[in-house]
């Protein structure tokens, strides 16, 4: 037979355990608001651009040459208090294409210009997307929320798609 253990020691082994499980549990969830955070950050620099468009000179661009990353073309306003310029310079992405024309608002105080619209703006949010994927193993995995990171994963796919379908 086995010896029952004394109840103090019953009762430390589960202070034990929970304190683990704790421990687990808020490292884990850090873990996954930083992971959500970046991918915030990553995905404002662009967003602010596309979703204050108050004061900001916005337009369309006609790609006319695009090569090293980076389309250009000249750009015509459709903002009050905005100028056509000659050449504006506009990443160049997969959606990108020499010829075609694309609705863009400036960046303050340059000649960089950023997609605009609905495309503008679920593009601008795909680092976000991303990250709601990489958190959704965190949550999944690390938390053991599996339902909590399904939701997190069919967000951030979600997100994704919408991106890829709008571009």
């Amino acid at each position: 037979m086995i010896p029952a253990m004394p109840a103090t020691a019953t009762t430390a082994r589960q202070a034990s355990v929970t304190a683990l499980r704790f421990g687990r549990v808020a490292a884990m969830g850090a873990l996954a608001a930083l992971i959500l955070f970046c991918g915030v950050w990553g995905s404002w620099g662009t967003a602010q651009h596309v979703l204050l468009t108050k004061g900001r000179e916005s337009g369309t661009v006609r790609v006319t040459r695009c090569a090293g990353g980076v389309c250009t073309g000249p750009f015509t306003p459709t903002s009050q208090g905005a100028r056509a310029r000659a050449r504006v310079e506009l990443g160049q992405s997969v959606a990108v294409r020499e010829g075609r024309t694309y609705d863009v608002v400036l960046k303050p105080g340059s000649a960089d210009a950023v997609r605009s619209g609905p495309a503008g703006i679920l593009y601008a949010w795909v680092p976000f997307g991303g990250a709601l994927l990489l958190a959704s193993v965190v949550v999944a995995g690390g938390m053991r929320l599996t339902r909590a990171g399904w939701v997190l994963a069919g967000a951030g796919i979600a997100l994704l798609t919408a991106a890829f379908v709008t571009l």
